[in-house]
Parts: structure tokens; sequence; C-alpha cells
């Protein structure tokens, strides 16, 4: 290729890839803090103060299941959180720049100019793919974090498996079991989504434009990345309470045999009873494991995305 040629630009399919296996390795180190959130935002579920908890915090969730459960405990729902992830980040990572160029053009202006409203439509639409996607796999795999057979906090669901956990909703709930919480999980992600990207580009293009870190740095992309985590963090909260909630809750079965949940009707419904019950810290519960959830993983997913898009770059270029 002559050095006068422009490389092509990597495609969907390409960008969807690589953001699934950056996001892989994050959720390998992340997920022990997804089990203790998950276990933290069920314990106490719409009680008022002063009945005995379980666990004290984050670090005494990791303590108490690492002592009783091992490994495994802390690794619950790995399985489907890998390909959960694969899904959503590869979504968000894969979408994402595309859904930005396409609105940017409809609107006039350069594919390449960082719009704020432009970049949180695109983040919110490309996560929104990504939850719709994967609903049934987070399903199973908060499930599989809050069982616990020494400690249980919430609703219990124990299934030897993730291809188990498949068959028996199916055969228990239908087709509608597997896209429960779906409107709650759309709610958290798009909230999620609109603003990791956006709030990481923007960082990243603020430290090399201002000439305090080299744009193409490790550095540069842990920065961002630790921001971009933060604001993740703060927005998402809420809804993730709500989702964990509504994915664990008891189910009946109605008349018609339909199961559906006898806590929530909804993420709005479950939001309003846990501010009613427990205050607004009831929807930040377990705020702390996700912070140590988020911050990680954003960061882990973001650097290595940049880290794998460049290998892939220059592999790709050398051999056309």
């Amino acid at each position: 290729m002559s050095s006068s040629t422009t490389p092509p630009p990597l495609s969907t399919l390409e960008s969807f890839l690589c953001g699934g296996l950056a996001a892989c390795i994050a959720v390998t180190v992340s997920n022990p803090a997804e089990v203790a959130k998950t276990r933290l935002q069920l314990q106490g579920e719409l009680v008022k103060d002063g009945k005995k908890k379980i666990y004290k915090d984050a670090l005494d969730v990791l303590a108490k299941t690492w002592r009783n459960e091992g490994i495994r405990g802390l690794q619950r729902g790995l399985g489907p959180a890998y390909v959960y992830q694969t899904l959503l980040n590869g979504s968000r990572l894969g979408f994402y720049e595309p859904f930005r160029r396409t609105i940017n053009r409809t609107i006039g202006r350069s594919s390449t100019d960082q719009i704020p409203w432009t970049s949180v439509v695109a983040g919110a639409a490309s996560g929104l793919i990504g939850a719709s996607l994967g609903n049934p796999l987070f399903l199973i795999k908060a499930r599989m974090q809050a069982y616990s057979p020494v400690l249980p906090v919430g609703a219990q669901h124990y299934y030897k498996s993730s291809f188990d956990a498949l068959i028996t909703i199916f055969k228990t709930e239908k087709f509608w079991g597997l896209i429960r919480g779906m409107d709650a999980a759309i709610l958290r992600t798009a909230m999620g989504s609109s603003v990791q990207l956006p709030t990481y580009n923007w960082t990243k293009n603020q430290l090399g434009s201002h000439g305090l870190l080299p744009s193409n740095s490790v550095l540069t992309y842990l920065a961002s990345s630790s921001v971009s985590g933060v604001c993740v963090c703060i927005v998402m909260q809420p809804a993730d309470t709500a989702l964990t909630r509504v994915y664990n809750q008891p189910t009946t079965r109605t008349p018609d045999g339909r199961l559906v949940g006898t806590l929530y009707k909804n993420p709005i419904d479950c939001l309003w009873k846990t501010f009613r019950t427990e205050g607004v810290f009831g929807w930040y519960k377990g705020s702390t494991a996700q912070f140590l959830r988020v911050a990680p993983h954003t960061i882990i997913t973001l650097t290595m995305n940049d880290i794998i898009l460049s290998l892939y770059k220059d592999i790709r270029n050398r051999r056309s």
C-alpha cells in the first residue's frame, strides 16, 4: 500500500469483535465486584433500616463470599457475563462511531466533529441494541450472582449452568421469562452508554488538544476511562438497582398462566417503592461495589479496546 493511501476505516463487525474481546478481559477482573454489588442491592429489599444485615459493605461481601464459597462464589455468573459483555460492549463500541458519524452527517456537520448531543444519542442507541440482545444473559448472570448456598439475600434461583438456566426459565416462564426486565435493562444501559463513550472521548480529546498528555498513550487512555467510569457509576446506579431487583423478585402465576413479579410491575414502580421504603439511599445500595466494578471495568474495556484496535489496524494494514 502506498504511503499516500488512507487505510479504510474498520467495519462495524471488526469494531464489534474488538470491543467484545476488550470487554471479556475487563469482566474477568470486575466480576467479583459485580457479585458483591448484586447481593448488596438485594439486601434489605423494601425493608426500612433496623433489620440485621448479613453484609456490612462491599469488602465484607467479598471476604465472606471468599471464605464460604471460594473463587467459584466470587466468579458466579462469569460464563453468561462473557457472552453478555461481548454483545453489550461489542454493540456499544461497534455501533457508536457509525451512529455518531451518521447523525453528524444528517445534520450537516463533519463526521469527525465531537458534538455532545450527537455523542450522547449515539451512545444511548448503541447501548440499547446491546441491552436488547444481551437481556437473557444479564438475567441469568444476575440470578446466578445473587445465589448463595450459605448467606442468601433476596429471592434465590439455583441453576447448574447457564444452559440449565436458559432451559429452566424457558420451561417455567416461556419466552417472556427470557425478556423479563428488558425495559429496566434498556433504561440502565441507555443511561450508562449515553455518558460512557462521550465522556471518554471528550476527556481524551481535551488531554490531547491541550498538550497535557500524548493523544495515543496508554496513560491518556487510563485517565480518560477513569473519568468515564465515575460518570457512568453516578448516572447508572439507580437504574441498575431497579434492574437487579426486577430480575430477582419472586414470581406468581396469573389465572391465564403467565408468571409475573410479585413486588414490582416495572423499573419505575421499583424505583418508587424503593424510594418510599428505603429512601434515596436505597437507590444507591451497593454503590461502592458498583464503583469497584465500573471503574476497573470501564478503564480496562476502553483502554484495551484502543490497544486492540491499534494492534489490529497495524496487522491489517501491513497485510494490505
